[in-house]
């Protein structure tokens, strides 16, 4: 079935002569009919809806329903309208369709139902609002409207103008399609990039350099017995990825106040909402059979975020509420389009979700999540660009508050202009790193989302106790694997140009590694690293039997970002010779080099080693 969707101020149809042989039986021929304030869904009966009605039926009911929630009205018009396909059902099909249809949005709205097989007149008034006018495609399975939705949302808008805007308020319009126009931009390096990219100006690229660099540190490997885009982690990757785990739950749950919560990662097929939703992810959701039941792994953590959100009560006092949930999550990614860190088949995403009462409060959440993740990203030491998605009628009337966002972080961004929404959402933003080989990957993300609370029945009580749908904010820090994915990327890239790459302190497996010139030192290194150990840093000892100048080259070669050789001169001083990565030899007590981890780690977790203090008790992972 075809549906397009109009909420209008009125709609006036009057049936006139029979357009086929055995038309619908009605009443007053030639009378007027006339329903104000309501969803009128012009509707097309095809002849694959034949094969599943009642299916068919119900799906359309819904969408509909959901549609009605979204621009709040309790009316409803079914009209017949065969000019939306060329595949048309029997007549008696399609009656029976549309009768099925009726029925199942009967006690939720009020329905009318203009008569099928007939000439009619009709009028019209389009609200004219951004959801005012929408067409959907209504299967069985929801299969094609969801290919379609997912090839949208992964090529720009037919109609979509592009644009630099900067803190300045300048804008510089661009045309893709002559790339003259923003080649000689006075703007970083990453943005051109990300511009070159989405006008298609993509030259043949290699493998990504992190697929060897997380091999080589010994930190992520393929995991050949699991299915690809499958990773194994050793405890060195596990750290980092835990690290950065940790400092997205202490952005959400310890900065922001964020409610934490964990829900099933496994889903029923025969629930519609979920079936909804997992279809927007045409061939690219993992699906299993359980006692003969099917399911889904989820591709994002919304299934049980919003399914529990449904039920819970809340008042405008306690909005925004803001919802935390760190998502393993399952996407089935073709083979070819599975690269290292940057696309997985599984991922894990920190997910913040803000439920705010209207689009003043949503503006000002936007505003607070905007500043948190441009801090963490500028902190992240990577090169990155900032981009825009939203509709035209939003940017044009809020353009002066883009152009404060930008000045929170302090550069021009890429701005695509959408004529229309074509999505939940009327805005989101994203940072965009750049690989060694000149690609873009997708990390902090925001979205403002006006439609999906009305989709699910999220609501809230105002202050007359009325209930109403929640404008949303979805946001994360972007998925933990694609983040150190882009940090060896950054460290690939500062290596191309002559700079010694490393790894963020914070982040590094082992921050400090202490080199006794002879086994009669050991104890004393390893005094000193558990010295560093008590201090709330990661320290080992190099103790095996091997020659001072090969443990300096392992330590290098690991990407250590502190050395110590500790000898008989460092055991009767308290001065301690400090290898600082890609700055050379410097010379310090104790608490000078506690004084510069804590420079160099800042506020960041800092979690303890997952491996032996004394490297000849570790094994090689790889």
């Amino acid at each position: 079935m075809r549906l397009l969707l109009i909420h209008a101020d009125y709609i006036e149809f009057t049936a006139l002569e029979p357009a086929m042989p055995n038309p619908e039986r009605i009443e007053g021929v030639g009378k007027k009919e006339r329903v104000e304030e309501c969803l009128v869904a012009f509707s097309t009966v095809e002849k694959s809806d034949e094969e599943s009605p009642e299916e068919v039926a119900k799906n359309a009911a819904a969408i509909i329903l959901e549609h009605a929630a979204a621009v709040k009205t309790t009316k409803t018009v079914l009209y017949p309208y065969a000019h939306l396909s060329s595949s048309l059902s029997r007549p008696d099909a399609a009656v029976e369709i549309l009768k099925m249809t009726e029925d199942a949005l009967r006690g939720s709205v009020e329905v009318f139902r203009a008569p099928f097989g007939w000439y009619k007149s009709f009028e019209i008034r389009c609200k004219g609002h951004p959801l005012s006018e929408l067409s959907r495609t209504v299967t069985a399975g929801a299969k094609e409207a969801a290919a379609a939705e997912a090839e949208a949302e992964a090529t720009p808008a037919e109609g979509s103008e592009f644009l630099v805007l900067t803190p300045d308020g300048e804008e510089f319009r661009i045309d893709l399609a002559s790339p003259e126009t923003f080649l000689k931009l006075k703007v970083e390096a990453p943005l051109i990039q990300l511009i070159k990219n989405e006008a298609g100006m993509k030259e043949d690229r290699g493998a990504p350099a992190h697929v060897k660099l997380m091999k080589k540190l010994e930190l992520v490997d393929y995991e050949p017995a699991s299915d690809i885009g499958h990773f194994r982690f050793y405890p060195k990757g596990t750290l980092i990825k835990d690290s950065l785990e940790e400092l997205a739950y202490e952005i959400a749950v310890k900065d922001l106040k964020a409610f934490k919560i964990e829900t099933p990662f496994l889903y029923r097929l025969d629930e519609p909402d979920i079936a909804d939703q997992a279809a927007k992810f045409r061939e690219k959701d993992y699906r299993l059979t359980v006692d003969k039941k099917e399911f889904t792994l989820r591709f994002a953590g919304d299934f049980g975020l919003f399914r529990m959100m449904k039920g819970v009560t809340m008042s405008y006092r306690q909005l925004p509420v803001r919802v935390y949930e760190l998502s393993p999550s399952f996407r089935l990614e073709q083979s070819g389009e599975c690269v290292g860190l940057k696309r997985l088949r599984s991922f894990t995403m920190p997910d913040l979700h803000c439920f705010c009462a209207d689009l003043e409060q949503g503006r000002n959440e936007y505003t607070v999540l905007f500043r948190k993740y441009t801090r963490l990203t500028q902190s992240m030491e990577i090169e990155y660009a900032v981009a825009f998605r939203v509709v035209k009628y939003f940017y044009n009337e809020h353009r002066d508050w883009f152009v404060s966002l930008l000045r929170i972080v302090g550069k021009p961004a890429l701005i695509e202009v959408l004529p229309e929404m074509k999505h939940y959402w009327v805005l989101k933003h994203e940072y965009q790193a750049i690989d060694s080989v000149g690609g873009n990957t997708q990390l902090v993300t925001v979205q403002l989302d006006v439609e999906d609370a009305a989709r699910y029945g999220i609501e809230y009580a105002d202050e007359s106790g009325k209930k109403r749908g929640c404008i949303i904010l979805h946001s994360s820090l972007g998925s933990i694997e694609r983040w150190m994915g882009a940090i060896l990327e950054q460290a690939a890239r500062d290596q191309a140009r002559g700079k010694v790459p490393s790894l963020p302190v914070w982040l590094s497996p082992i921050q400090v590694r202490v080199i006794p010139v002879s086994s009669t030192y050991v104890e004393l290194a390893r005094g000193i690293a558990e010295r560093v150990v008590a201090e709330g840093f990661r320290a080992d000892v190099d103790d095996r039997e091997e020659s001072v100048s090969k443990k300096i080259r392992e330590a290098e070669v690991e990407w250590v970002p502190f050395v110590l050789v500790v000898g008989e001169k460092e055991s009767a001083s308290n001065s301690l010779p400090v290898r600082v990565r890609g700055e050379g030899m410097n010379v310090m007590d104790f608490a000078g080099l506690v004084g510069m981890l804590k420079e160099r780690v800042g506020d960041r977790p800092c979690l303890p080693s997952y491996l032996p203090m004394m490297l000849s008790m570790k094994p090689r992972f790889a």
